[in-house]
């Protein structure tokens, strides 16, 4: 096989398919706009959920891309060979237009052509849906397979546990996949398959044939339109044709592996205690970077985002000092990753110097209190192991105690900013657990304005495409050009939520709103509804755009054409919707709650009421 670097991957993958009649788009941001369900982009098909729904991409039906994602689940995995929090998923999508036809001899082609992957069709193994009581197996994906060249004894008919991809969050669109796996060794027996955990089969690629919509309540519906949705993990394809065993051996992290032997001292994979902290820092690093990097910039704080960010810096510091990182080196690590991916995300060039202001700001801020909370960690674990002792002479058929108390693990978060999730980590290594359910009645007295559930969560986007979510989507436009024309022209949005109950709408301002401008507000934005103004859509290309006065949130971000909407004179934006007909639709605005939401932002709630 060749050998690949993560440049020339993206861009065969990329060309591979532009040649084939799809347009590349931009990257979208890490915090998602259509899924308030989840905190991160967790796959590259999240920014285009309306349009696998059924809405018009302005870029057409045939897309492709290099998608950042952030997936959180198994964080504290990272360290071994193939765990990443941040990943780059390279994705292309069929909107309504081709389907397993097409996709799977390109799939084939371009893991097999001499051009493109290079890999022998005799090292290369499928999985195929194999059926349940909802839906026969796919014999169509199987026999497009092996018409393409994969011999019949490597497709293989799996569960739906194995095949069945999405949604990406709790609703949306789904189906059925088929996944690619490279054989990298004999099997270890005769019902050795691709979900074997002997390591013989690795996958490479999946295409999803989405056909269904997920409901809230569990069910299934047909979608619109036959959608086809790719994702090839660039790291993990990197490892897998370059005949590497782990993900940290690829080009993408030799300048930062590099630097941490030069600040430690240490050799990357001279054991395994060095070479797990290696990882850790290297994954934390490259995930904070991309986080505070991000067009909508996250900075480290105490709730959703900003506590991922918070957890992962000071997890990164945490292991950065078992190999000697000199305190202050995260930015330095930083620095590496910003050089190495600035030409394919510029954004990170941009936001360079802020990246390097709030890794050091956090660092600094956990250093302080890190050795004393250490040795708070100790003291517990040391008079739990004291009280076992004592208690185990009197009494031999006494059964040891190995949970720390939850009062105790709020205290190490509380007085010395260690996350819960850090101190559980310790914990295990040292084989006991941690009282959670006490932890967070501890957090819950001493944080009485602490929320469950959901309403705990703020992401930004719409929560489905409902009629009254459309219209308080529409009233989100109204209250934008409300809150400009009160407050002045330098406000601009910096997030928005929205569902069928209420919208959050979270945007620039340093002070606390008066009564009397949330009355204001209020009242023009109750004006353009009683005027009953349409709401116009015109596609544009971003230029055209931007020369008729449209505004948007994140420029660099577009693609070549965009939806505009306009309300009259009054709004103007650049916007994926949906939307109301007109403002007349829409029933009375009514702002319930101004409050602050970070450092310079302040956030309105506000409902809709029908007379």
């Amino acid at each position: 096989m060749k050998e690949y670097t993560s440049e020339n991957l993206r861009d065969m993958y990329l060309n591979f398919f532009k040649e084939r009649g799809h347009k590349v788009i931009p990257s979208a941001s890490l915090i998602p706009e259509n899924d308030p369900t989840v905190l991160f982009t967790t796959a590259g098909m999240h920014p285009l959920v309306p349009y696998l729904l059924g809405e018009k991409h302005p870029a057409g039906n045939r897309l492709t891309d290099v998608q950042k994602c952030v997936r959180t689940g198994d964080i504290d995995d990272v360290g071994d060979e193939r765990h990443c929090t941040f990943f780059e998923m390279l994705g292309n999508w069929s909107l309504g237009d081709y389907f397993k036809k097409e996709m799977i001899p390109w799939s084939y082609e371009f893991l097999t052509g001499k051009d493109y992957l290079d890999i022998p069709s005799d090292k290369l193994a499928v999985t195929v849906f194999g059926g349940d009581e909802t839906l026969p197996r796919d014999d169509e994906a199987a026999e497009l397979w092996e018409k393409a060249g994969i011999k019949k004894e490597n497709i293989y008919f799996m569960p739906r546990e194995n095949n069945w991809w999405g949604p990406a969050g709790l609703t949306g669109p789904c189906g059925t996949d088929t996944e690619m796996f490279v054989i990298r060794k004999p099997k270890c027996g005769p019902d050795c398959n691709p979900d074997c955990k002997c390591g013989a089969f690795l996958e490479i690629w999946n295409d999803v044939f989405m056909r269904f919509n997920k409901q809230a309540n569990g069910s299934y519906t047909e979608l619109k339109q036959k959608n086809v949705d790719t994702g090839m993990g660039l790291e993990r394809a990197l490892c897998v044709l370059n005949g590497k065993t782990s993900v940290y051996e690829t080009d993408i992290f030799e300048n930062a592996i590099r630097k941490i032997a030069e600040l430690t001292g240490r050799e990357y994979g001279k054991d395994e205690e060095t070479t797990r902290a290696f990882r850790v820092v290297l994954d934390h690093v490259r995930t904070a970077t991309f986080m505070i990097g991000d067009e909508k910039g996250i900075v480290p704080s105490n709730t959703d985002q900003g506590y991922i960010l918070r957890r992962i810096i000071r997890r990164a510091v945490r292991y950065g000092r078992k190999i000697e990182l000199p305190e202050g080196s995260l930015a330095a690590v930083a620095e590496t990753f910003v050089e190495k991916y600035k030409g394919v995300y510029p954004e990170l060039e941009i936001n360079r110097a802020r990246i390097a202001e709030e890794l050091d700001k956090e660092e600094s801020k956990f250093s302080k209190t890190l050795q004393q909370g250490l040795k708070e960690f100790e003291k517990c674990i040391g008079g739990l192991e004291r009280k076992n002792a004592f208690m185990s002479q009197k009494d031999p058929a006494y059964v040891p105690e190995k949970v720390i108390g939850g009062k105790q693990a709020f205290h190490l978060y509380d007085t010395y900013g260690f996350p819960v999730e850090i101190t559980q980590e310790m914990a295990k290594e040292r084989g006991y657990g941690v009282d959670l359910e006490g932890y967070q009645a501890a957090f819950e007295e001493h944080q009485s304005k602490s929320k469950a559930g959901s309403e705990q969560k703020f992401a930004c986007g719409l929560a489905d495409h409902k009629e009254e979510t459309t219209r308080l989507h529409t009233a989100t436009h109204l209250l934008h050009a409300a809150l400009k024309k009160v407050l002045g022209e330098e406000v601009n949005q910096r997030g928005s939520n929205i569902t069928e109950e209420r919208l959050r709408f979270d945007f620039n301002f340093d002070r606390p709103m008066t009564k009397e401008e949330i009355a204001e507000v209020e009242s023009l934005v109750n004006e353009k509804i009683r005027e009953n103004i349409p709401v116009e859509m015109k596609e544009l290309s971003l230029e055209e755009a931007k020369a008729e006065g449209f505004t948007g949130l994140f420029e660099s971000k577009y693609g070549e054409r965009v939806k505009t909407y306009s309300i009259g004179d009054f709004s103007r934006e650049i916007c994926g919707g949906p939307h109301a007909a007109t403002t007349g639709e829409l029933g009375t605005f009514k702002i319930v709650k101004e409050q602050s939401s970070s450092a310079g932002v302040r956030r309105i709630k506000a409902v809709l009421v029908h007379e």
